[in-house]
């Protein structure tokens, strides 16, 4: 799963009259087979922490295993820290040609139990990772935002059966370290 970490001052689509949502995930899926891993968008909004952070991380990997038994889908979910994570999923069926949509919810509960694994397996990426987005000297005009890969063999070993099948373990953050030493930041106007 790719995965792209993106710092925003305030939420642009936040619903009227309600709390501003802590983070944004979108799904992007494969165009063809032969296109790399499917996209997950994380924007976080205001200040972030590693708690924050592993708990919108946490509505990806539980968005994306939702909408598994479908290819193709593609996941739009606000997530809020006392409410959990709400959207929609959309995909074209298969038979008909049609596009489906369906409403999605992730309690919060799930997503506070993700996100304690998370912090547990791999706290330290975590922490770096806000570091990273926290830092003060980012050049003018640029969004602050990471991406970095995540292949079955990296995912912590409790959420890696859950998600992809019985596939390696973690064991340490050294897997991890290595796709984000090659992170940069992402360029508003694509340079």
């Amino acid at each position: 799963m790719d995965i792209l970490v993106l710092l925003e001052e305030t939420p642009e689509r936040a619903p009227p009259l309600a709390a501003a949502p802590l983070a944004h995930v979108n799904s992007i899926p494969r165009a063809t087979p032969f296109d790399g891993l499917p996209r997950e968008v994380v924007t976080m909004y205001g200040v972030v922490s590693p708690e924050a952070l592993a708990f919108a991380l946490a509505a990806a990997f539980e968005g994306q295993r939702a909408g598994r038994e479908r290819a193709g889908t593609i996941r739009h979910l606000n997530v809020w820290a006392e409410r959990g994570a709400v959207g929609d999923a959309a995909w074209r069926d298969a038979r008909t040609g049609q596009v489906m949509s369906e409403d999605l919810e992730i309690p919060h509960a799930t997503l506070a139990d993700t996100a304690r694994r998370l912090l547990g397996e791999c706290g330290s990426v975590i922490r770096q990772m806000v570091a990273g987005l926290s830092m003060p000297d980012w050049p003018e005009g640029v969004r602050r935002g990471i991406t970095f890969s995540l292949a079955p063999a990296m995912l912590p070993t409790s959420l890696a059966p859950s998600l992809v099948g019985a596939h390696g373990g973690f064991g340490s953050d050294a897997l991890l370290l290595d796709s984000l030493r090659e992170a940069d930041g992402y360029d508003v106007e694509g340079d």
